[in-house]
């Protein structure tokens, strides 16, 4: 069969996207892009073959290209999206999908219009070893009934709020910008979808630079079951980059911090937690791109993030940051 052909938008974190695609035996990337000339340098030496350029409309417009990555700037990802699934074009994205809720459900529109075209968010906590143990065991109930979950997305990185392109933004979230990882690993571990969230955000470790919006965001989800969950995000925090996971069920308690991973399985002191060795991050790579592929090549697979949680995801966020602002719970709508 002739190999879907694909163009790169954003030459940061979407670099990786080539090697992710190369490991496909039926794609071929064909077109890069990027503003900077610098990085377009780096990629001809490295990928003389490639054609490349300044241009997304190039990329987008372009009827020879099967697939269009989209790893540009947060602000650049609704166009970018839009216009290329009005091109009959299949869209991978980093996240997020967009900032508005208004944005998403315009691009949900379109893929009403053409369900033919897939759609798929880089949302690679799905690939952990780690996380996939976690899941066998939370769907097993080895954990017992889960009543409580804590997600802390520690970003560490507060250069990359005051010195990149975020600072410069109409509007930044850290909500869709980093908690967004934890919002779908919830949703996938457990199988559920929170119905309402309360939440408060500051701007203290960023006070006094450019960045104009919340480096901080911590907010809780209510699920019809009873089952309670409290997902945070800090760009600013003085910690490496990590995803700190909680699970507190009936019978057993997951932890997931800086200092190992244990199941908790007795209220005794003196029984110590059983410590687990499962690989972390340990995220594959192009494992999400590869599933991308193959749902598109195939009406019976399903992309590891299909369309219907890249939507389920945006939906508590766009939530999430509705609740910060008005200061009350917020019923989440899903798009």
């Amino acid at each position: 069969m002739d190999k879907l052909r694909i163009g790169i938008i954003g030459l940061g974190v979407g670099e990786k996207h080539i090697e992710g695609y190369q490991k496909h035996p039926n794609c071929e990337v064909v077109a890069l892009c990027d503003f900077s000339e610098e990085k377009l340098r780096k990629v001809r030496e490295e990928y003389p073959r490639i054609y490349t350029t300044k241009s997304a409309d190039e990329i987008i417009d372009n009827d020879d290209i099967d697939i269009v990555s989209i790893a540009s700037f947060d602000n650049y990802h609704f166009e970018q999206a839009a216009k290329s699934l009005q091109k009959n074009k299949h869209i991978f994205v980093e996240k997020p999908l967009c900032l508005f809720r208004e944005e998403a459900e315009e691009i949900k529109k379109i893929l009403d219009k053409k369900p033919d075209l897939k759609i798929s968010l880089n949302l690679n906590l799905r690939t952990s070893p780690l996380f996939k143990w976690l899941k066998k065991s939370i769907n097993s109930g080895e954990l017992g009934q889960i009543f409580y979950i804590e997600g802390d997305y520690l970003w560490g990185r507060v250069n990359k709020l005051t010195d990149g392109w975020r600072k410069e933004m109409h509007f930044y979230s850290i909500i869709h910008g980093a908690a967004v990882h934890m919002v779908d690993l919830l949703i996938w571990l457990t199988g559920m979808v929170p119905v309402e969230v309360e939440g408060y955000g500051n701007q203290i470790s960023t006070h006094g630079s450019d960045l104009h919006y919340n480096d901080f965001a911590v907010f809780v989800l209510k699920f019809d079951n009873g089952m309670v969950a409290k997902i945070s995000a800090s760009g600013g925090c003085v910690h490496p980059h990590f995803h700190k996971v909680e699970v507190w069920g009936t019978k057993q308690t997951f932890v997931h911090d800086i200092n190992g991973t244990s199941l908790i399985t007795s209220c005794d002191f003196r029984q110590k937690p059983l410590e687990i060795h499962k690989d972390y991050p340990g995220k594959q790579k192009g494992e999400i791109i590869y599933s991308f592929i193959d749902s598109i090549l195939s009406n019976v697979s399903q992309a590891l993030v299909p369309p219907e949680d890249v939507f389920k995801t945006m939906s508590v966020c766009f939530a999430a940051e509705e609740a910060i602002k008005k200061g009350r719970p917020v019923t989440i709508k899903y798009i």
